[in-house]
């Protein structure tokens, strides 16, 4: 290709338009990003966790390099030198602090805002900006979304969901003002529309009813554009393309599978509990295609900022599928009970062995000379340690990827108790070059996460 590529190139069709992944061809910058850090796009993202962690099980006792794997931790031991496992960092805003019971909720508002969240479950309320948020206001002019927010499962933003606070409270992590949380969405089709739709709207009824009349796949409709496209690539990149059509078309037709399971199930016996159509049955087939799509997101930089809600805070899903039965937070109020506890450790193994898969594929992901996860934060954890005490300090915290240099992974490093949580997402945002005056309580970025 004589002329560089731009970046922006789309595919485009019907109600379609098909962004690109890095290709070699889009510009020298772009082949070897490491020979230029400036030109390649820094990404957050954030994977939230409920009810807790069981922390004898997921805190390792060594620190630094060589720490063990604790049994909740070990699904991840393929990727042991890619993530980075921080512990005393604390969202001390999530107690109660007079307000009395509300800690689910409390959990989940704090957790990237640093803030306290006035108690109510009316139409006033009110929280911090989320970290996330920060960052889109900053920089999400330079993508065609200013950030990504998704959930597995499903849950309303008004009424009274914990002792008094609003659903919108627990049912969301992500806050763009104090006054407006940003509704999660649970639907893989309405993701992916999104994400390969001609414009910021979803598909017209006419649109994806002819799509579906013919059973045509997106990439059916740009065709032409892709194999004018790959006359002019060189080989490299039409692999590259290859592949990564590829995976579209494979998360296109899981999508649809789940479509048509959900229609040959027909409506709940208990509609209340019921998923919306279209969501997958299973709980790690939900969540594999919402990684997937998210990967998407950033593979493509169609946004540089995501999270994801592997469920809302206070949850009581069950997860039959591991011989876990019994409603989830029900279990994280164990008492000590021996075998509530030991159940809380498969789900806590559940999640970590689904997010081992995200990894996965965002490793895979070849970007210049660096993989996609080089250049990405992706901080995973929960708004509480203790479940049962319902515990703001100490908590959870992994981070996965590189940061584009911000972290070191590959250990476990203890802060003093009390740190501010906030304060790793100042170094977060700095790394991405957007300085807030304040962010929650934070008093400023977090000393070595990129020590050796």
């Amino acid at each position: 290709m004589k002329t560089p590529l731009s970046r922006r190139t789309i595919l485009r069709g019907i109600g379609t338009a098909v962004a690109l992944p890095f290709l070699d061809a889009m510009a020298p910058a772009f082949a070897n990003p490491r020979r230029n850090p400036a030109q390649t796009p820094v990404r957050m993202a954030f994977v939230y966790v409920p009810n807790g962690i069981i922390m004898q099980s997921w805190t390792p006792e060594t620190v630094g390099r060589g720490f063990e794997l604790t049994p909740v931790l070990q699904p991840l031991a393929r990727h042991r030198e890619r993530i980075l496992v921080l512990s005393g960092l604390s969202q001390i805003n999530g107690r109660a602090l007079g307000d009395g019971p509300g800690d689910h909720a409390r959990a989940a508002a704090s957790y990237l805002t640093g803030v306290h969240p006035k108690k109510t479950d009316g139409a006033d309320i009110r929280n911090g900006i989320s970290v996330d948020q920060v960052a889109a206001q900053a920089i999400g002019h330079k993508t065609r979304f200013a950030s990504l927010e998704l959930s597995c499962e499903h849950g309303g933003m008004v009424g009274n969901c914990d002792s008094g606070y609003s659903c919108a409270y627990s049912n969301s992590v992500s806050w763009r003002s104090e006054n407006t949380p940003m509704p999660p969405e649970v639907n893989p089709r309405l993701v992916f529309e999104r994400l390969f739709g001609s414009g910021d709207e979803l598909l017209d009824p006419a649109t994806r009813a002819k799509r579906q009349r013919y059973q045509k796949s997106i990439l059916d409709f740009v065709r032409e554009d892709t194999e004018k496209l790959n006359r002019e690539l060189g080989a490299g990149d039409r692999r590259k393309l290859d592949e990564y059509l590829y995976a579209v078309r494979e998360i296109e037709q899981r999508i649809a599978k789940a479509e048509k399971e959900s229609a040959d199930r027909g409506p709940s016996p208990t509609p209340e509990f019921d998923a919306p159509a279209g969501i997958p049955a299973e709980f790690a087939d939900h969540a594999k295609l919402m990684f997937d799509l998210m990967a998407v997101a950033f593979q493509t930089d169609v946004t540089r900022i995501a999270t994801l809600m592997l469920g809302r805070e206070g949850s009581n899903r069950t997860y039959r599928e591991i011989e876990v039965p019994d409603p989830h937070h029900g279990i994280s109020h164990h008492r000590g009970d021996e075998e509530k506890v030991a159940k809380l450790v498969q789900i806590n193994q559940y999640h970590t062995q689904l997010f081992a898969g995200l990894i996965d594929r965002l490793a895979a992901i070849q970007e210049g000379d660096g993989t996609l996860l080089d250049s990405l934060a992706l901080v995973y954890g929960s708004g509480l340690s203790d479940g049962n005490k319902h515990w703001h300090h100490d908590l959870p915290v992994m981070v996965a990827g590189g940061g584009a240099g911000l972290f070191h992974p590959g250990r476990h490093v203890r802060y003093p108790d009390e740190t501010p949580m906030n304060n790793l997402f100042l170094s977060i945002l700095d790394r991405m070059d957007v300085h807030p005056e304040s962010l929650g309580d934070g008093t400023g970025k977090l000393e070595g996460l990129s020590d050796l």
